[in-house]
């Protein structure tokens, strides 16, 4: 069979989250998983014009507004990276983006010093794959790399994702990136621009199915005549 491959293009975060929860939740391939249990998967490119236009944040997702703040200090400025040292968490994504490795490299003040003095470049990126650490993980990274590009006066960012729980995990990934991507353009005097959204498996364990189908019950309730997103299934 082919494999599943959908993009979803909207104006703002909640909405595009929204469809893309529902397209891979009716049209995903059924799949086995290395946690025992199944999942409904496809590859997802999700493409968002206006990152902080609202709604931002989607009602719906209990785990964004119980957590949220708490995730983006996670993300941004390391309230969890003690927790390496201890040896009660293997990383965290503010430790591979800003302290990469044993030199400690932090890539976001590179992509911030590269585009500062070559606007142009395509070398603003930034990773979080260690493969002397990562292989023998069990739950290693699911984002992999950052790509920022300034376009006029406005800085896009792209972001790849091995593995993605795309039901309790990908929405509150969106709002840290994108803050991340806010933190870099205003560095640069710049404007958020579009925000690209990569995954290789965006997926709903089966444990979430019945979570997802109310869900979406209450989405249709919601949805009106200013919703507009576009589905290309490929």
């Amino acid at each position: 069979m082919r494999p599943p491959f959908v993009v979803v293009r909207g104006r703002c975060i909640a909405e595009v989250w929204e469809m893309s929860v529902e397209v891979v939740y009716r049209n995903g391939f059924e799949t086995d998983t290395e946690y025992g249990c199944k999942a409904r998967e496809s590859t997802l490119l999700m493409i968002v014009e206006d990152p902080f236009s609202e709604p931002r944040i989607h009602p719906g997702d209990v785990y964004a507004t119980l957590g949220l703040k708490s995730y983006i200090r996670e993300v941004l400025e390391g309230s969890l990276d003690s927790m390496i040292a201890t040896g009660k968490l293997a990383y965290t994504y503010h430790e591979r983006l800003f302290r990469y490795g044993s030199e400690g490299i932090n890539q976001i003040d590179f992509i911030v010093e590269k585009l500062h003095k070559t606007p142009y470049t395509r070398r603003a990126q930034a990773i979080t794959w260690m493969p002397s650490k990562d292989l023998t993980l069990d739950s290693p990274p699911c984002l992999q790399r950052l790509w920022f590009k300034v376009y006029g006066d406005s800085l896009i960012l792209q972001s790849e994702w091995r593995s993605r729980d795309l039901f309790r995990a990908a929405h509150m990934n969106m709002l840290a990136m994108t803050e991340l991507q806010k933190m870099v353009a205003d560095k640069l005097g710049l404007k958020v621009g579009a925000y690209f959204d990569f995954s290789n498996s965006a997926h709903i364990y089966d444990k979430s199915y019945e979570d997802v189908e109310r869900f979406l019950k209450t989405a249709y309730r919601r949805r009106d005549e200013r919703f507009k997103v576009d589905v290309f299934t490929i």
